[in-house]
This record gives structure tokens, sequence and C-alpha cells, in this order.
């Protein structure tokens, strides 16, 4: 019985720029109305809508991260 006094509420972590880590089993509804599930002890649900796998994380938060640190100039630091 859905929020009966029984259920464990699930928990969320939420990672700076990275997915949020949800306790599964879970089941995710989609923009056009469509569901997916994962019954999974924890799912990594995409914040950044670069996941080819969408809406399971698949790092591809990491790469473009990467890539913005590397195109950085360190002599471009701002001055104090």
């Amino acid at each position: 019985m859905p929020n009966s006094p029984a259920d464990r509420p699930r928990r969320i972590s939420v990672q700076r720029r990275g997915p949020l880590l949800v306790e599964g089993p879970v089941e995710v509804e989609l923009e056009d109305g469509t569901t997916v599930s994962s019954d999974r002890f924890q799912v990594a649900l995409c914040t950044c809508r670069r996941s080819r796998r969408y809406p399971w994380c698949d790092t591809s938060h990491r790469d473009s991260h990467r890539r913005a640190r590397k195109t950085q100039d360190p002599e471009d630091k701002p001055s104090a």
C-alpha cells in the first residue's frame, strides 16, 4: 500500500556536477509520458542530459567537464 507507515522514504543523493543517486528500485516517468524502471539497489539519474542512456547516467558529464578544464589556460586565472 503506497504511503503506508511501513514505507521507507527513498534516499536521493545530490552530486555536484553529477547525477542524482537514487536508492532503487525506481520507476521514472519521462516527458513524453513513457515509463522506464530499474530494479537495481541504486541508480544514477542524469541531470546534464548528455547521457546516451537518458534518464540513466552514463558519466558523459565527466568528459565534458574534463574537456572544459583542459581548454582553460592556467595563465588566465583571475588576479586577486
